[in-house]
């Protein structure tokens, strides 16, 4: 980008542990990156317990209705999720002077492993030790990092299970990243499908950046677009909302082969007891609850 044009810093102080979910409902028209923290060392600390989301759009681009429609898509979060501390984000725009913002966020930005996977950016041309995976992902795009606790939570369960030649159904893909790591590690084939119709872009070209596109397929849709043969998969994740969990455990369930394994993310503590239950009424027998920070994970398999 024209590192002359003048920029709009969008930023929303938010509870920690939601960064990735909040940046990701922000990536809408012009919006299409995003950096957590303050600012510049002389900029204060978010106070304990929250950290900033900033995303930048050009002035030329900035307009009344893209700053309504970016409070709509929190607000609207807030609902999807029901959590009460998400109900009063409110954002700040802040006119910067004439820099790249768009992509200054790769000065800061690490790489990080997740066992044997090196998550590493495109720029990054360093070589990886022969016992590890270079996963590439495009840490500044519509997905977010691959950072937040359930995906890393999920991508390590991955890294301990799969041992070559499953199929795997990856339920809310969102970047594709759980479907690309699955590929990487040996699946033999993976479906990842979202309603959101960016998803599917973005998990192929994750999956070809990464050489495994003959391998993943991304569909656009619901659960309504899995057809008959789209059954008996060896691996079934969802890194989605608990609230769909807790609608969709059955659908889920039914899609398992009878000696395949489960991995579902994404519920808070405030919803654990509603979500264990719909595991278990599903038919499903929880063998490792995994925890980090305020994010349960629940890997098992067939309770019978």
């Amino acid at each position: 980008m024209n590192s002359a044009l003048s920029w709009i810093e969008v930023r929303v102080l938010v509870p920690t542990g939601w960064e990735e979910l909040v940046a990701e409902c922000l990536m809408i028209g012009p919006c299409t990156s995003a950096t957590f923290g303050r600012p510049n060392l002389a900029s204060e600390e978010a106070p304990e317990g929250t950290d900033y989301v900033r995303i930048f759009i050009s002035e030329e681009e900035d307009s009344v209705e893209l700053r309504e429609s970016l409070q709509s898509k929190l607000d609207q979060l807030a609902i999807t999720t029901k959590e009460p501390e998400l109900q009063t984000l409110e954002l700040g725009f802040k006119r910067l002077p004439p820099e790249d913002y768009a992509t200054s966020w790769k000065k800061s930005w690490k790489p990080f492993r997740v066992g044997p996977l090196c998550l590493l950016p495109p720029w990054d041309s360093r070589t990886v030790a022969a016992d590890q995976l270079r996963l590439t992902i495009q840490p500044g795009g519509s997905f977010g990092s691959g950072r937040h606790a359930t995906t890393r939570t999920c991508l390590r369960t991955l890294t301990r299970r799969v041992r070559g030649g499953e199929r795997v159904l990856d339920a809310g893909t969102g970047s594709g990243i759980l479907s690309v790591g699955a590929a990487l590690l040996g699946a033999s084939s993976t479906l990842g499908f979202d309603i959101d119709p960016n998803s599917a872009v973005a998990g192929r070209e994750l999956a070809e950046e990464n050489n495994v596109a003959d391998r993943c397929e991304f569909r656009t849709g619901g659960f309504e677009l899995l057809e008959p043969a789209d059954h008996n998969f060896d691996i079934v994740l969802g890194n989605i909302y608990s609230d769909i969990i807790q609608q969709h455990a059955v659908d889920l369930a039914s899609r398992l082969a009878p000696d395949g394994w489960f991995a579902f993310s994404g519920c808070p503590h405030q919803h654990l007891e509603p979500t264990l239950d719909a595991i278990a009424a599903a038919g499903l027998l929880i063998e490792e609850p995994l925890r980090r920070g305020r994010w349960h994970t629940f890997v098992g398999r067939h309770a019978t």
